[in-house]
């Protein structure tokens, strides 16, 4: 079930917090609580998802993001991830979740978001987002002025040059029968 009630915590929370820009890092404290670890006792991979959802909301909140997209009709939905799990997180474990806008492109927004304990990234997203209106993709650079930025998106990083090309080169939709040739 999504956890609608630290959906509402982090809103509230962030609801005064003070501003961001776009490109500034939102910062977050949690735990990890029994409901969100797997039968191994440590924290859900999925979990770990939903949970980079509530620093995407606070990073919004603090940019300013969800009031323009909430007067200009506008939605948002991740068009593509990326995890990599490199430490574990038990239950009762405080860890900081930051997240960041990295840049764009002409049809999407990139974030990283990162799971922090005791000093040690415990796992690292990178994320492919975008705005969208009753006719699709709302082109970044108009969404980057309403969010309050003057200018062009920083360069993107290598790595995730890198990670675009890669996505760029996948096959969409998949080809059924070369999946079941793989299985078989």
């Amino acid at each position: 079930m999504y956890p609608f009630f630290r959906l509402a915590r982090e809103s509230f929370r962030n609801r005064k917090a003070d501003p961001l820009p776009l490109l500034g890092t939102h910062e977050a404290e949690h735990i990890c609580w029994p409901w969100d670890i797997d039968p191994w006792m440590e924290l859900n991979n999925g979990r770990t998802l939903t949970l980079y959802d509530m620093g995407r909301v606070g990073l919004f909140l603090r940019v300013g993001a969800v009031a323009v997209m909430q007067e200009n009709r506008w939605a948002g939905t991740v068009a593509g991830s990326s995890v990599r799990y490199r430490r574990r997180v038990r239950a009762f474990d405080r860890y900081q979740l930051r997240s960041r806008m990295i840049g764009w492109d002409k049809r999407f927004f990139y974030a990283e978001q990162s799971m922090w304990r005791k000093g040690d990234c415990t796992s690292h997203g990178l994320l492919r987002m975008a705005i969208t209106d009753r006719n699709g993709l709302v082109e970044t650079a108009k969404v980057a002025e309403a969010f309050g930025h003057d200018g062009d998106s920083p360069g993107l990083p290598e790595w995730v040059r890198a990670w675009i090309a890669a996505e760029d080169k996948r096959p969409w939709p998949p080809m059924q029968h070369e999946i079941t040739a793989i299985a078989a």
